[in-house]
Formats: structure tokens, sequence, C-alpha cells
């Protein structure tokens, strides 16, 4: 079975969906690797290292024409177009609802496995690739605060005299808010953090950080350990409960998402013209629409003095660990969709589990 690993053309992205540690396993157990020759280079991977781990350099068609295509991100329409019909796509789809774009794959009769769609189970941890990555971007997104901050995170004494800890507000406690607390606890701040599900108090709690309680009226607890979308009363609520708290913030640390709809707004043009001049928001929901709605995607911008960072890609400044991290994902999730015989990796029935199963994109009746 051929696994392909393209070179990733989104503009500023800079990860691989495999590195050459994953690559040398998967070979070890039958696969016949190829690597689109610099597919590695920015995230610190270059080619020499793929082939000692003994897969094979090839261009981006060769890299297309395989059975089961390997990405990080989205592929465009060129690129299905040179997908092999009959084969699978494993990848980001970044897409809710109807997408044309896998409908076209479906109808090339290329079965399409989304990354993001992998259920929140114990069993799927070791595959949850939405997880891997949103960790290092509440990491990143905590030293892209503290580098535009322009004092101190932590209390500083010295014989020039001494400095207050930074108050650091840290808005949704998923997967990216708790390494984002922890990061910023790690850095000597004065970590605050907000979630609209009250299972989370514990967790930030644990984390050295002070939770910030609201009484909205109602749990914004969803499925599978998410976010609801809460009543047009309750946001009301909440952003006025909010704001006194977030005025007094140095930095905002923004990621509240509900899956499949605009990011809530909870910090106000009212709040930004409240923070001290120099104050920091990074808004890690920009792809979204942004928790705030002077965020500009891609961009960084000061309202009110205050410096607004929306950029929306944070495991790519990171792209070595996030490369790997992912190409563990992926490759755990390989595992449970093959069984190795004496004529190699042969393809399981991926109806037949329920981590497959769910995951597959499906043609609309």
């Amino acid at each position: 079975m051929k696994i392909g690993i393209p070179l990733e053309t989104r503009p500023g992205e800079t990860r691989v969906a495999s590195t050459p540690d994953v690559v040398k396993k998967l070979i070890g157990k039958g696969f016949d690797i190829l690597v689109e020759s610099g597919a590695g280079t920015r995230a610190g991977y270059p080619d020499a290292e793929y082939e000692q781990a003994g897969a094979r350099l090839t261009d981006r068609a060769g890299a297309y024409d395989v059975d089961l295509l390997l990405k990080v991100r989205r592929p465009d329409e060129s690129d299905v177009a040179q997908m092999r019909s009959g084969g699978l796509f494993i990848g980001l789809l970044e897409s809710c609802g109807e997408d044309a774009l896998v409908a076209s794959m479906l109808a090339k009769n290329i079965r399409v496995l989304g990354m993001e769609r992998m259920p929140r189970t114990s069993r799927a941890q070791s595959m949850d690739a939405l997880s891997s990555q949103s960790n290092i971007a509440g990491y990143r997104a905590t030293l892209e605060a503290a580098a535009r901050y322009g004092r101190f995170l932590p209390m500083m004494m010295t014989s020039a005299g001494s400095a207050k800890p930074a108050r650091v507000v840290v808005l949704g406690a998923g997967v990216a808010g708790l390494q984002a607390i922890a990061t910023a606890r790690r850095l000597g701040a004065d970590v605050h953090a907000y979630d609209v599900r009250p299972e989370t108090r514990e967790q930030i709690l644990s984390l050295g950080a002070k939770p910030i309680d609201l009484d909205l009226g109602e749990s914004g607890a969803g499925e599978g350990g998410y976010a609801k979308e809460l009543s047009d009363e309750a946001k009301a609520r909440q952003q006025a409960a909010l704001s006194d708290e977030l005025a007094k913030a140095h930095v905002i640390i923004t990621t509240a998402l509900i899956p499949c709809r605009p990011a809530p707004v909870l910090v106000t043009e009212a709040v930004v013209a409240r923070m001290r001049p120099g104050s920091v928001i990074v808004d890690l929901a920009a792809a979204n629409g942004g928790n705030c709605p002077l965020t500009v995607a891609d961009e960084i911008v000061e309202r009110h003095g205050v410096t607004i960072v929306g950029l929306t890609n944070f495991p790519a400044l990171v792209p070595a660990d996030a490369s790997a991290f992912y190409a563990r994902n992926l490759m755990n999730l390989i595992e449970i969709m093959v069984e190795l015989g004496e004529s190699g990796p042969q393809l399981k029935n991926l109806d037949e589990d329920d981590i497959t199963a769910a995951m597959l994109a499906r043609a609309s009746v």
C-alpha cells in the first residue's frame, strides 16, 4: 500500500503530515512511502532524513498518485485532480455542512476521512489532531502575548525596583485554553480564566489559576465536551458580567469556539477601550470571526492603544513539534484502519469501526 506525503501549499503553512521517525515506523509495517521533495523542509525535516528513513522522494504528481494520501490542510481542486480514483484521503477538511470540494472527491470515488470529525472518546485520544494542535496553539499564543506585552509577565524584584505580575485572563478552558493557562502560570503571570461549562472550574483551579464565576442562568455545556451556544439573554448577561474583569486585564487570550458556528463575542469594543494602553489580546478564534469584533484574521492591529493579534495558524509557528504530534495522530489512526498480512497492509472496512465510521465523509442523499 502506497502512502503519499505532499508539500503543504497553503500560505503560511509550515507543517508536514508525517516526519522521518513516523515514516520509518510505517515502512517497518510494510507501507511504501512517497514524499514530495521539500515537503518537510519548512518544519525542519530535510529530504535526506526521509530517504534515510526509507521513503522515496518524488514530485507532486507522484505524491498524489497513491492509495492513501496524508495531508495537514484542506486540499484544493488542483489537488483533487491529481488524486488517484479509488484512493483514500486523510486530513483536516476545515468545513461544516455541504462541501463542494469533498463532493468532488467522493464523485471521483475517493474516500475521505476528516481529522476534525474524530470522536471525543478515550480510545480516540491518541488520534485526536484537533487536541494535539490546540495544545500547541495555546502554548504559542501565550508566548506571542508575552512578546508583544511591553512589561514583565511575572513579578520582578530588582535593585532598580519591583514590577507587579501581569494580569492574564484566558477565555475558554478547552485544550487550547488550559495550555494557555498553564504556560502563563509557568511564566509567572497572575492568571484568571472563564468558561461557560461549569465542569471546567476544577481544571482551572488545578493549574493554579483563578476561575471567574458568573451566574448566567444556564449552562454552556454541550455534547462531546464542547461548549454550546448560549441564549441571547445569557449572552447579554455574560458580556455585562465579564466586562469589568476583562477591562482590568493586561493580557487576554481568547479561545472560545462553538463547532460550526461563528465565534461568540466576549471582548467588546467598549471593553477594549477601557483596557490599559499597551495591553494585548490574542484571539485564537480569529478564523471563525473572533471573540473580539475588532480582531482582523491573519493581522496584528492596534485599537484604542491595545494590540490585537489575529493570527489563525499558531501551530505553524512551532512546525517541528506540531508536525511530529500530527504525524503520530495519523499513525495511530492508520494502525486501527489496517491489518497486516503476508502480502502487506490491507485496509479494513472503515464502516465497521466507530472511529473511522464517524470520520468518513458521505455523499448527500
